[in-house]
This record gives structure tokens, C-alpha cells and sequence, in this order.
């Protein structure tokens, strides 16, 4: 009793000092998780651009609601084409990790610099789906990166990388949608291939000497047979099936809330920013606190709850009046919307061996994302049928589902030193 209120107590005083922790954790250990943030940070200015640009493209290039939907399609599909490829590549050049998460990030500066260019339907198409690129690239590397320097604290090492794209998502549409005000579409696409190249470039030089002293991957037949184990597995399918309805329901808000408040209540491109910064601005606070509790509590306990109440939210966009009701239900959103993304690739990832899991992370999104990738255009002719509130209801209902296939799974129950389970 005594042995286990100290345990409590230590937790209570780390919790409470983060320079204690931070002492913990090792310089170079902190220091690989702020430039890996930061990194994710950029990552997440290319992403969030995607909305709020995407209602002044379908303006310009005269687009339908499918073929706005097949835009956002494209993007998801390449990308979830290319995690588990990228997540193999990451796993078998575990020690080149610096150049692949800088690749990263030129994929999506070329991506937006053509959409800027040549801004005709098929070259938006091609743009999109680099910008997919782009994400398959990234987070593969960068989760196993942290999840293998971070055993005991996946979900909070994930959870504050979480934070830096969180933060880039908040402020992302605000800059953007004030940029858009003041100069043409084109130039402000065409001349994002800049940034990407000198933050691609510090990225390389700042994580090439410690991405590059990681333990030897495993042999090729070795890894494929790991890799096939982990997807006969009951609990990981679970996660991902789970995380794949979440996830439908995610593309369809990210693809119409924005055309719904430009185009149906009238918001200016800074308006919109505005709506799409509440929508993950609340992950700033929410993200390492749900990802510690994950870790202390266990990965149900912040799951199933956090699924429910999303769902609920999704549906309630489509009754919520314009203004004020519904810039709180866009921000209560946002508490769940990027977080709880982290959480289930942290469970996905407990499940996996050390030396697969950048390839757990890509098939595990794999999985995923060929199965939500048809959902935008799913919606978009539901709108056409139904109206906009049909697309809001969609997501909510595709959420709730999820939600309950967690029930059954046996999860990851605290950290690996108390846990009984594991």
C-alpha cells in the first residue's frame, strides 16, 4: 500500500514539473520530440490549406459537389495507398528517417505549387494526391521515430507531436484565410513550394546524427512475417476497423463543413478560417491530457467515451444555429477531432514489435483509408439528394459505430511497468 502511494505521488510531482520530467527524458530525447513537433507543426500548415482553399478552387474551376468530393478522395486515397509502403520504407531504412520526413514535406510544397500553376481539374487531381503523399510520407516515420524512443509514454510522445499540428491546424486557416483576402488563390499556391524546401531542409540537419543511431531493422523476411501476424491480429483489425469509422466520419466534416459555411451561410474566406481554427484549437489543451490518461488509465477509458461524444457532435452540425451555438459545437469538436487520432494509433502500436512499427502505423492507416477514401463522394451525393444536414447526420452516425466496436477489444490498460493485462 505504502510502495503504491508513492508511485502515485512520483506521478503527481512529474505531472506537476515539467522540468523534472523533462531530466527524465534525456536532452536528446526531449530534443528529438520538439524537432519532430515542429516538423509536424509545418506538416499540418500544408494540410490545413487544403480546406480552406478548397471552396475558392471549386468556385474557380466551376466544380460539382462529387467532384469536390473526388478531390479530397484523390488525397486520402494516395495517402492511404502509400502508408503502408512508406511505412515498410521507413522500418527497412529505420536510420534514414531525417531524409524521408523532409521528403515529406517537398511533396507538399510541389503538391500546392501545381494546383497554383496549372489550375485545371486533372493537375488539381495530381497536386492532391502529392499532398497525400506528403502525409504517407510523414507520419509513418515520425510515430515510429517517437513511439520507439518513447516505449513508456507512446500515447503522450504522440500526443505532443499531436500538439504541434494541432496548433499549426488553429492557426493555419486563420493566416491563410487572411492571406486569401489579400491576394489571388494562385500566387498564394504557387508560392508554398519556398517554406517546404527551407523547413524540409532544417528538418534533414536537425534529426539526420539521431534518427541515425536507432537499433538495426530486422531482415526483410523477418519483417514481412511480423507484419503478417499483426494483421491476422484480433485487437489490431478492432483498432483499425474502429479508427476507420472515426476516420469517415472526420473527411466528411474536413471536406463539407467548410463548403457549408462559405457557400451556405455566407462566411467570408477569413470567417471560415476562423470556424476551422475552432475546430482543432481545443486540441492544444486536450491532446497531452487525453494521451496521458491513455497511458495511465488505459486506452478504453479515453476511447470509447471520447467516440460517443464526437458522434453526437458530428450530427448536431446539421441542427445547431449559425453563430454563436454553432462556434461551440465547432470547438467542442475539436477537443476529440486530431486527438483522438493519436490515442488509437498509440493502441494499434502497443500491439506491434519494435521493429515494425513505422509499418504498424502504415497498415494500420492502410487499412483505414482505402475504406474511407469513397466516403467524401459518398456524401457529396447525399447532399445533392438531401441537403448538407444529410452529410453532418452521415458522420455522426459513422462515428457512433465505431465507438462500439472498441467495446469488445482488450486493450492496453496503464503503462507497461503497473499494468496487469500485458
Amino acid at each position: 500500500m505504502k510502495l503504491e502511494q508513492k508511485q502515485i505521488t512520483s506521478r503527481r510531482v512529474k505531472l506537476a514539473n515539467p522540468l523534472a520530467m523533462g531530466r527524465e527524458l534525456g536532452a536528446g530525447r526531449v530534443r528529438l520530440l520538439a524537432i519532430i513537433t515542429g516538423g509536424h507543426f509545418a506538416i499540418h500548415w500544408f494540410q490545413q490549406l487544403f480546406p480552406v482553399v478548397l471552396p475558392s478552387l471549386k468556385t474557380i474551376l466551376g466544380l460539382s459537389d462529387v467532384q469536390v468530393g473526388a478531390l479530397s478522395s484523390v488525397r486520402q486515397l494516395v495517402n492511404g495507398a502509400m502508408d503502408l509502403p512508406c511505412g515498410i520504407l521507413a522500418d527497412s531504412l529505420s536510420r534514414h528517417r531525417a531524409p524521408l520526413l523532409a521528403s515529406a514535406l517537398l511533396s507538399m510544397g510541389v503538391g500546392y505549387s501545381l494546383m497554383g500553376v496549372l489550375p485545371v481539374f486533372a493537375w488539381v487531381l495530381i497536386g492532391c494526391g502529392l499532398i497525400g503523399l506528403g502525409t504517407a510520407l510523414w507520419h509513418p516515420a515520425a510515430a515510429a521515430a517517437l513511439s520507439n524512443n518513447f516505449p513508456e509514454r507512446r500515447a503522450t510522445a504522440l500526443s505532443i507531436h499531436g500538439m504541434g499540428a494541432t496548433i499549426s491546424d488553429t492557426l493555419t486557416p486563420l493566416v491563410a484565410g487572411f492571406l486569401l483576402v489579400t491576394i489571388s488563390l494562385n500566387s498564394f499556391l504557387a508560392v508554398q513550394l519556398a517554406p517546404a524546401l527551407i523547413i524540409a531542409l532544417l528538418i534533414r540537419s536537425g534529426l539526420a546524427r539521431q534518427l541515425s543511431k536507432v537499433e538495426k531493422p530486422a531482415a526483410l523476411s523477418e519483417h514481412l512475417r511480423e507484419m503478417v501476424a499483426l494483421a491476422k491480429n484480433s485487437t489490431f483489425v478492432g483498432i483499425t476497423l474502429a479508427t476507420g469509422f472515426m476516420q469517415m466520419g472526420r473527411i466528411v466534416i474536413i471536406t463539407f463543413l467548410p463548403i457549408y459555411l462559405q457557400e451556405h451561410l455566407g462566411y467570408s474566406p477569413f470567417a471560415l478560417g476562423v470556424y476551422i481554427a475552432l475546430l482543432h484549437a481545443m486540441g492544444i489543451i486536450s491532446q497531452p491530457i487525453l494521451g496521458y490518461l491513455s497511458d495511465r488509465l488505459g486506452r478504453k477509458a479515453v476511447l470509447f467515451p471520447s467516440f460517443i461524444a464526437l458522434g453526437i457532435l458530428f450530427a448536431l452540425l446539421r441542427a445547431v444555429a449559425p453563430g454563436i451555438p454553432l462556434a461551440f459545437v465547432v470547438a467542442a469538436i475539436g477537443l476529440f477531432f486530431y486527438t483522438l487520432l493519436n490515442v488509437t494509433f498509440a493502441a494499434a502500436m502497443d500491439v506491434a514489435g519494435s521493429k515494425i512499427q513505422a509499418t504498424s502505423y502504415g497498415l494500420s492507416s492502410l487499412m483505414m483509408q482505402l475504406a474511407t477514401s469513397p466516403t467524401p463522394i459518398v456524401a457529396g451525393w447525399l447532399i445533392g439528394k438531401y441537403g448538407i444536414g444529410s452529410a453532418f447526420l452521415l458522420a455522426g452516425v459513422l462515428t457512433l459505430l465505431g465507438g462500439l466496436l472498441l467495446l469488445p477489444l482488450r486493450l492496453y490498460r496503464g503503462t507497461r511497468a503497473e499494468s496487469l493485462d500485458r
